[in-house]
């Protein structure tokens, strides 16, 4: 009986120290199913259970988001590979009219928009379209195919502005929010987060703009182009952009910081100043510099593994004016010592159109300082 007795209170007691053991895993659990829902912020709650940040996001700009539809005149026969994108005969004859849209966001109550430069690239005529329904007639005030910015202005007043926020404060893994028109669908909204920030024109397929873009994993797809890429506030940090084909999952957007700069300059002037010199460069270091003396067909000998190399200088661009010649590595810009391209430039567009840059270069063992203007860049053809 004795041992019999034991045996049930030993049972007896594991049970108990069983059940300890599950409420406190049930605590535990309690606490994790507070921490996902009932303790987040509002915006955050679960689904299910209302609105989220995402709402409140779209409630804040929505209004301001616009359509913008543009049509241009081809005139003559039309080229095959066109005739899918053609809009009825105008006035009868051979004549047809390519039309198109995009979308666009209100920057100020008296009616101007921002949009895509090759959004509005070449149109006779263009329209907003509002969310409240409304048509005007837009005039395109300037646009920048360097930055694929434009401006628009259409006859209205106190209109519905979105808040512009701060590209520059952008970091990898924050919410991304696009909301545009894609194939017309209006008041499209998807959403990602932030990819990457700073990536080069040259690196995503597009080598003939200046931008270091944003990248997203919203869906970004034709007829977005020109819409707000917003953050999880509502704040405006970038225009959205079509222009990088054949990708999945990786959209890209201007800098709103960029967009405002050139924005202002096409308000004030309908010119933006792009000064350049004419080089292509390229950052040492001792993996760049083995690189290019391993390589087969690599017509340089570099020595350094610190510094910017001069790959490629232009025919007739300030660079070959000033004496600055392929293979020589440039130490110092207004004495000041650089390690990236990207410094390079900023420097350059400091500068400006009316001033220059001293550069100290490195040439077959020796230094040699030249002093570079900068002039516009040249403008490519658009078709």
């Amino acid at each position: 009986m004795k041992q019999t007795e034991l045996r049930s209170r030993l049972i007896l007691s594991g049970f108990i120290v069983q059940v300890a053991m599950i409420k406190r895993l049930l605590g535990y659990f309690s606490v994790v199913l507070l921490s996902l829902g009932w303790m987040l912020p509002a915006w955050a709650a679960p689904f299910g259970q209302g609105d989220n940040f995402v709402t409140a996001a779209i409630d804040k700009v929505e209004a301001a988001v616009v359509q913008v539809n543009v049509s241009r005149n081809l005139g003559g026969d039309v080229p095959g590979a066109l005739r899918p994108f053609l809009g009825n005969p105008q006035g009868g004859g051979s004549s047809r009219v390519l039309r198109g849209l995009g979308s666009g966001f209100v920057i100020d109550q008296d009616g101007k928009i921002l949009t895509n430069s090759h959004v509005v690239d070449n149109a006779d005529t263009v329209t907003v379209t509002f969310q409240d329904g409304r048509v005007l007639e837009g005039k395109v005030l300037g646009k920048d195919p360097v930055t694929d910015v434009a401006v628009i202005q259409v006859q209205a007043d106190n209109l519905p502005t979105v808040t512009l926020g701060n590209s520059d404060a952008v970091r990898q893994g924050q919410w991304a929010i696009a909301i545009g028109n894609p194939l017309g669908l209006q008041e499209t909204v998807t959403v990602g987060v932030i990819s990457g920030t700073e990536r080069s024109s040259v690196d995503i397929g597009v080598p003939d703009k200046r931008v270091g873009f944003i990248q997203t994993d919203a869906a970004i797809n034709p007829g977005n182009s020109g819409g707000p890429l917003l953050n999880a506030n509502g704040d405006v940090i970038g225009i959205n952009t079509a222009i990088i084909q054949g990708t999945q999952g990786l959209g890209f957007a201007i800098p709103i910081n960029t967009a405002q700069n050139v924005a202002q300059q096409l308000i004030e002037t309908g010119t933006v100043a792009h000064p350049y010199i004419g080089v292509q460069l390229v950052a040492l270091d001792p993996n760049v510099k083995d690189f290019i003396n391993r390589a087969p067909n690599s017509r340089m000998k570099v020595e350094d593994d610190r510094g910017i190399l001069v790959v490629q200088v232009g025919r007739g661009t300030p660079a070959a004016k000033a004496g600055l010649k392929a293979g020589d590595v440039i130490e110092s810009v207004n004495d000041q010592v650089i390690q990236n391209v990207k410094t390079f430039q900023q420097l350059v567009e400091q500068a400006g159109l009316d001033g220059s840059i001293n550069l100290n270069v490195k040439r077959s063992n020796r230094t040699v300082a030249l002093t570079v203007s900068p002039e516009q860049l040249p403008a490519v053809e658009t078709q």
